[in-house]
């Protein structure tokens, strides 16, 4: 794969993702007596006004990547969409959607490649 600026910002930002959502989740188990409850994680994150608005805006721009993860793989020809999906959900948003855009630009950038070899093909003919 060719490093370009746009791939290696959203590497790091797909790790940065996972390990910023990561310390914080580790925080909040230790803090629980080093049990993770799913139910206190929500109830938790809608304690306040500024907390409910921050983890409104991520769980509807998740869900509207998970809706759209699928057809924009599929229309791209991208296996093992679900490896995303399932990264949006057991590590993070954060982590899953930088990851996936690197991905498709990859793919974007193997399409063209392979596009101009065919158009360079035909014209040697």
């Amino acid at each position: 794969m060719q490093l370009t600026g746009r791939t290696i910002l959203l590497g790091a930002l797909s790790v940065a993702g996972a390990a910023c959502t990561w310390y914080f989740n580790i925080r909040f188990a230790l803090d629980a007596g080093g049990a993770f409850s799913l139910a206190s994680f929500v109830r938790d994150g809608f304690v306040n006004p500024a907390a409910a608005s921050l983890a409104s805006d991520v769980s509807i721009a998740a869900i509207v990547f998970l809706v759209w993860l699928p057809l924009e793989a599929h229309r791209l020809a991208m296996r093992s969409w679900w490896v995303y999906a399932l990264l949006t959900v057991c590590v993070a948003f954060a982590c899953a959607f930088p990851l996936f855009l690197l991905m498709r630009e990859r793919r974007l950038r193997q399409i063209r490649t392979s596009g101009r070899r065919c158009a360079e093909a035909a014209a040697a003919y």
